[in-house]
């Protein structure tokens, strides 16, 4: 069985990385990023792919964008498959800026959002700032994500970050990413070439106690950058800002049913052979 009862191929093709767990999933999650779906490309993206998405994020400040009836149906829709729905973190910087944050957290939840984006990756905000921010949040929308790392610079001070994802996570996140942008590139863990930096990863990893890990999300919206994380954290990695036409095709990933994570298995099952010799 590949994912759940009633698949074409359930009886008779298996997931060669191993099933994945079901929805509600604490682990595994994949944040979808939105830049502008109409509804009816929307309802067809669910159809088929609904049980493969845990977040759905309305990127930057998209959200007043939509005409409000046309923003509320897709809320209810997402609500209805159990998708959790956030605006970006990006609008609500520019509502902490004008001072209208707590009406922006109410309006959010009156329109439908289910969960919450906190960061500060345009703005500079103290951490006693940043901290009441996601408690204020989390008082009012069960799922609360934040995120670190600054969007228009290209260094980041890994061991600060991961001191940050403690500070977030003891004040109130259930989550929290690692900025990535929309482009993957020239920005926190990447190269301006979108290679992930394996040095950044590995001393961010040892400095982040390990109960801290699993509650990390990876802005990974390139195929090259999910296999990475893939490899090294396994199937049940978070990612997010998946382009919402890449759904599918980042399950398969996770699954092993693409040549580019098959090749994981194949090694774990003979791990002196070389697949692409045979």
């Amino acid at each position: 069985m590949i994912v759940s009862d009633g698949g074409a191929f359930s009886q008779i093709i298996s997931a060669p990385l191993g099933l994945r767990a079901e929805k509600p999933r604490s682990t595994g999650l994949t944040m979808v990023i939105d830049k502008g779906l109409g509804f009816s490309t929307l309802t067809d993206i669910l159809e088929v792919g609904a049980a493969y998405v845990d977040l759905f994020k309305f990127g930057f400040g998209t959200s007043p964008l939509y005409p409000e009836p046309i923003l509320r149906r897709k809320l209810a829709l997402l609500s209805e498959v159990e998708v959790l729905a956030c605006p970006g973190g990006t609008l609500g910087e520019i509502a902490w800026l004008q001072g209208t944050y707590t009406e922006y957290l109410q309006r959010c939840q009156s329109i439908g959002f289910t969960a919450m984006e906190v960061s500060d990756g345009t703005i500079e905000l103290p951490a006693s700032d940043r901290q009441k921010a996601i408690a204020q949040a989390k008082d009012i929308f069960p799922v609360v994500v934040s995120e670190i790392g600054k969007k228009l610079s290209h260094s980041m001070d890994i061991v600060n970050c991961a001191r940050s994802v403690v500070a977030d996570l003891n004040a109130g996140s259930d989550y929290v990413i690692i900025e990535g942008r929309e482009s993957g590139e020239g920005v926190g863990v990447y190269d301006a070439n979108g290679k992930v930096l394996d040095n950044l990863v590995q001393t961010f990893i040892d400095e982040l106690p390990a109960w801290a890990r699993k509650k990390v999300i990876w802005e990974a919206p390139k195929k090259q950058q999910q296999v990475e994380f893939i490899r090294r954290f396994g199937s049940d990695v978070n990612l997010g800002n998946i382009p919402a036409g890449d759904l599918l095709a980042l399950e398969c990933l996770r699954l092993g049913l693409r040549a580019d994570t098959l090749v994981l298995a194949m090694q774990a099952s003979h791990p002196h052979r070389n697949p692409t010799a045979q």
